[in-house]
């Protein structure tokens, strides 16, 4: 979580599409192992997209430490700069990934005695939302496996990165007005509490983004966690249909648009992705 004052820019002129983004309150439903408590209908758009991913037969293992370096390296080599060295930003590549890696164990072992949940599991009902909304199996884990990780991942930035990050931080973003602001948690737990509203329609709340200086309006690279439910489906960003306040556009292009920098997937086993 970042502690910086909240602030807004301007952008100069570009066309770009975005998020709907709802907000809504869920009830709790118990689960094969344990109680899974799905939190708000925000979370769960990012969620149901996460969750279904595209289905493959089978999947390569995950890339080693130097392929996925290589990789972070050539997308944001300004991060060659910042870490002094493309040791360091490798390290920090493998230790957020190792973060999704993590969680996937420790709460596929809560709920499922340590194997992975089939298809038929991951697409069950455990509840309907505050909007009415289906909540899934799927969603529900996803959620859980993301409150892990993220955990695990505020331990390595604060090792690693030695410049400031933010960690869940919600943004109000207007491409027409050219316009991006953030919502402070206070405003954030407010409206979440006031059930389904339409004030956080306009919003994207990133997993991580990493800033090269005390501007959290900018971000070096922006990264998701990603937890494909079941876990041979490929990790991809939410596509956001017509329904959608920005239709047209996808989750990893909105937040290069309105923070700057280069947008990647992370999950537990393709590693980093774009």
């Amino acid at each position: 979580m970042s502690t910086f004052p909240t602030p807004c820019r301007k952008f100069a002129p570009f066309v770009v599409a975005g998020v709907l983004l709802g907000a809504c309150a869920g009830g709790p439903q118990g689960a094969s192992r344990g109680e899974l408590r799905f939190v708000d209908t925000e979370t769960a758009g990012r969620l149901r997209h996460a969750a279904a991913g595209r289905g493959v037969n089978a999947l390569a293992p995950a890339a080693s430490r130097t392929v996925l370096a290589s990789v972070l390296a050539q997308f944001a080599p300004v991060l060659l700069t910042l870490l002094e060295g493309d040791s360091a930003v490798g390290e920090l590549e493998e230790r957020l990934v190792e973060c999704a890696r993590k969680a996937e164990r420790q709460v596929n072992d809560e709920f499922f005695g340590g194997r992975a949940p089939t298809r038929q599991e991951c697409g069950e009902e455990v509840e309907v939302d505050g909007c009415g909304g289906r909540v899934t199996r799927a969603m529900a884990l996803g959620q859980r496996k993301h409150e892990v990780a993220l955990r695990c991942a505020r331990e390595v930035l604060q090792d690693l990165w030695r410049r400031p990050y933010s960690i869940e931080q919600r943004y109000r973003y207007y491409p027409n007005a050219r316009l991006l602001e953030t919502v402070s948690r206070e405003e954030e737990a407010r409206l979440l509490k006031e059930g389904c509203t339409k004030e956080l329609w306009r919003t994207i709340k990133p997993d991580l983004v990493l800033h090269a200086d005390g501007d959290r309006l900018r971000s070096v690279v922006t990264l998701d966690y990603k937890f494909p439910c079941p876990g041979t489906n490929v990790p991809q960003w939410k596509e956001y249909g017509d329904t959608s306040a920005y239709a047209g556009s996808n989750q990893g292009r909105l937040y290069m648009d309105a923070l700057g920098g280069r947008s990647f997937l992370l999950s537990p086993r393709m590693g980093l992705s774009r």
